[in-house]
């Protein structure tokens, strides 16, 4: 059994709403084909303001509109409300409950689970969605049968952001990933795009822009090695930001929904995208 594998990008606008000279400006041999082919989704749900990782990400692992249920976008973190919908409704719960097996791809170093621990001593939840709600499902981050990825894809993460490993690395951990078998899901939560959005000013700075870039060129050769190894891939993103490096906060830019190997249908917005998702697994 082969699994989907679900890119899950955080604060990456769709390039068709992108201003010009920013980081989608550049060579994408697999990754813009893909997107091209898919749907730009609205992320606002006709709600005021700036949409958010919280709600926004809850939307996806739903199949529910959390804007509407926080009365407004909300994030980053799930708090109360959120985190009462991930436990009964997100998709790792849901999946699990019906028998399947899935797997959060994410590496976390010891000071996440530190810096956790005394979040929680505070009554405090700093946890996003997707690691939330793979614990509410009862699997463990940093699971030891699957490959861990680095949500900075070998970037390093502090400015200048330079490079710590090849291209070819990122192709070759992608054909490793769609050669694993035995789970029915496997998420990736890639936040780092989100980081590198806040870094956003006007100019932009060089190296800023250059770090994008780069990001997207390495998240190309992951994709190309999971689509040369025959994976299943779906890629979504929460709300803008990355996409206009000109800014600090959050776009209203529609987002991208696209899939290798699923038909992504005729969804409207990111609540409809969560649907469809469940819906691949009779949810």
């Amino acid at each position: 059994m082969k699994p989907l594998i679900w890119l899950a990008l955080d604060g990456v606008g769709h390039p068709q709403d992108a201003p010009a000279g920013g980081p989608w400006d550049t060579e994408l041999p697999t990754l813009r084909p893909l997107l091209d082919s898919g749907l730009a989704l609205d992320a606002t749900l006709g709600i005021d303001g700036l949409p958010q990782s919280a709600t926004g990400q809850s939307c996806w692992l739903s199949g529910q509109d959390a804007a509407a249920l926080m009365k407004g976008h909300y994030g980053p973190h799930p708090g109360p409300t959120l985190q009462r919908l991930l436990n009964a409704d997100s998709l790792p719960v849901r999946l699990r409950a019906a028998g399947g097996r899935a797997a959060l791809l994410n590496f976390y170093p010891p000071g996440y689970f530190e810096a956790q621990q005394r979040a929680a001593e505070r009554g405090r939840n700093r946890q996003g969605c997707f690691a939330y709600s793979f614990q509410a499902a009862g699997w463990p981050l940093n699971p030891p049968d699957v490959l861990p990825l680095s949500p900075t894809l070998g970037l390093h993460y502090l400015a200048p952001w330079t490079p710590q490993d090849s291209l070819d690395n990122w192709h070759r951990q992608g054909a490793a990933l769609a050669a694993l078998e035995g789970h029915d899901l496997l998420v990736f939560d890639a936040w780092f795009s989100d980081h590198l959005g806040h870094e956003g000013q006007d100019p932009t700075p060089p190296e800023l822009l250059r770090a994008g870039r780069e990001y997207l060129r390495r998240l190309d050769a992951l994709l190309e090695g999971l689509l040369h190894g025959g994976a299943a891939v779906v890629l979504s993103s929460d709300h803008g930001n990355f996409e206009d490096l000109s800014v600090k906060g959050h776009t209203l830019a529609r987002v991208p929904f696209a899939a290798a190997g699923r038909a992504v249908g005729a969804a409207r917005d990111v609540v409809e995208g969560g649907r469809v998702i469940r819906g691949w697994f009779g949810l």
